[in-house]
């Protein structure tokens, strides 16, 4: 009976995460962009719309502690506005898709999805994040890079 409870865990616990990601933009060679007053500066745009709204094409932030989710979130964030200048507000309210990953002890991740809004508008929008592999941080289309002035010494 022992031995068939340890089974069913284990098929359960497998059955869960695929044996192959999914996720096609991870770049372990990418460099996370600086940051300036809590906010990433980001200084390129994405080309596929797919980016960030897809959850094979996730904004890969990692990697860092899962802890840190929502402070690297919020750098992304405070690097960004609307497409019009707008403030952006944002909210975790998921987490799915869960993939295999060698930057967790438990060796799976999951995505956080984020709803976003702009100041102004009713208009809500998901963004995927992924904070167990790297990749290029980028601009998702329908959002603008925030001119964060730099500070003379």
């Amino acid at each position: 009976m022992r031995y068939f409870s340890i089974l069913i865990i284990l098929l359960i616990t497998t059955a869960c995460v695929s044996t192959q990601s999914t996720i096609k933009n991870i770049d372990n060679s990418a460099v996370k962009p600086p940051i300036k007053d809590k906010a990433f500066i980001i200084s390129e745009y994405a080309t596929d719309g797919k980016y960030g709204y897809d959850a094979d094409y996730p904004i890969n932030i990692g990697l860092i502690l899962d802890t840190q989710e929502e402070i690297f979130v919020g750098y992304f964030f405070k690097g960004l506005e609307g497409p019009n200048g707008e403030k952006i507000n944002y909210k975790k309210v998921d987490s799915c898709c869960p993939f295999p990953t060698k930057n967790n002890s438990m060796g799976a991740g999951t995505l956080g999805i984020y709803e976003v809004t702009f100041e102004g508008t009713n208009k809500k929008i998901l963004l995927y994040f992924n904070s167990y592999e790297k990749g290029k941080v980028l601009c998702p289309k329908g959002f603008s890079i925030k001119n964060i002035p730099t500070r003379e010494k």
